[in-house]
This record gives structure tokens, C-alpha cells and sequence, in this order.
């Protein structure tokens, strides 16, 4: 389960985000993101990126959004070691590159959701709040309980991935 929430004081949240819990660690995300040669991915609401961080390399697939209030989707990740080859064989079976995206990702951990500080380039800053859970609804009032204390209008919880933004950004220009 997982909700996001533009940001206007980064600064503020994390200290809050400190004190109420713990500061687990920050890193850089690249992700490029593909296309299909099958189904345009745009039309069916999914998406396929290859991460480079700190942990390793990993391809995820995304499904479409589960509910109409959050961005919760299946995902499948796959742990590979090598970024590069990872993008040149999804391109050899026809994927086609869509976008690069770029972030500087906080993460805290405050009463079992996981909250993310993210700084995407080209695009400005936000906070993401997930929990693994099998009770979605539950998780879903956990998260959203956690966001109003912290301020965050459950009504302002933004759907769209970073990809789907950026694409948005780039088509207005």
C-alpha cells in the first residue's frame, strides 16, 4: 500500500520524521523506464523500469493501480547484477527506453510505515508512505492516519508515478 503527497518543506518533515521515528538511510535512485513491443504500457497502466542504488540493480514490473485513493500496485522485482546489461536485453527483446528518472530518496520508519523523503530531478520534492501489509484497508487507514497527523490532506494524495509526472512536464513544454 503506498500513498504520495507533494511536499513544500522537506527540511521540516524530516526533522519531524526524526523525532517520531528513525532515520533509516538516504540514497540515489536512477531508474530508466521501458516501453513495450506488445501493449503500450502508458494505455494499461503499467510500467517496467531497471533501478540502479545502493542495494544492487533490480528490474521491477508494475501492474495497473489496485484502488482509486492510492498508487498501490502489484510489483515483481527481479535482483540482477548488472545495470547496463539489464537495460541492453530488455532492449534486444524490444522494449523501448521511455524516460530516465533520478532521485535522492530519505527513508524513515515511524510507527511501521515506511516514509520517503524523495528529491526527483526535473520535477521537485514529495513523500511517499507504504506499508506491506495483507490487510489493505487497514494499511490504508494506517498510512493515511499517519500522513493527516503529519499534516498531508488525504484528499491531496497524488496517483500518478514519477514517470507519469515528468511525461506530464515534458508534454506542457
Amino acid at each position: 500500500m503506498e500513498a504520495k503527497f507533494p511536499l513544500k518543506e522537506p527540511d521540516k518533515l524530516k526533522r519531524i520524521l526524526a523525532e517520531k521515528g528513525s532515520f533509516l538511510k538516504k540514497k540515489l535512485e536512477e531508474d530508466v523506464y521501458f516501453n513495450s513491443p506488445f501493449r503500450d504500457f502508458k494505455e494499461s497502466d503499467e510500467a517496467l523500469r531497471v533501478r540502479k542504488d545502493e542495494e544492487g540493480v533490480t528490474i521491477t514490473y508494475k501492474g495497473p493501480k489496485l484502488d482509486s485513493e492510492t498508487k498501490t500496485r502489484e510489483e515483481i522485482k527481479i535482483k540482477v547484477d548488472d545495470f547496463e546489461k539489464a537495460v541492453e536485453l530488455l532492449k534486444k527483446l524490444g522494449f523501448k527506453p521511455v524516460r530516465e528518472v533520478k532521485k535522492i530518496r530519505e527513508l524513515y520508519e515511524v510507527e511501521g510505515v515506511l516514509v520517503c523523503v524523495d528529491h526527483v530531478f526535473n520535477l521537485g520534492d514529495f513523500v511517499e508512505f507504504e506499508m506491506d501489509s495483507e490487510d489493505v484497508e487497514t494499511a490504508k487507514e494506517k498510512i493515511f492516519s499517519l500522513a493527516e497527523e503529519l499534516g498531508f490532506k488525504r484528499e491531496e494524495s497524488l496517483r500518478e508515478s514519477y514517470l507519469e509526472m515528468l511525461e506530464r512536464v515534458k508534454s506542457n513544454q
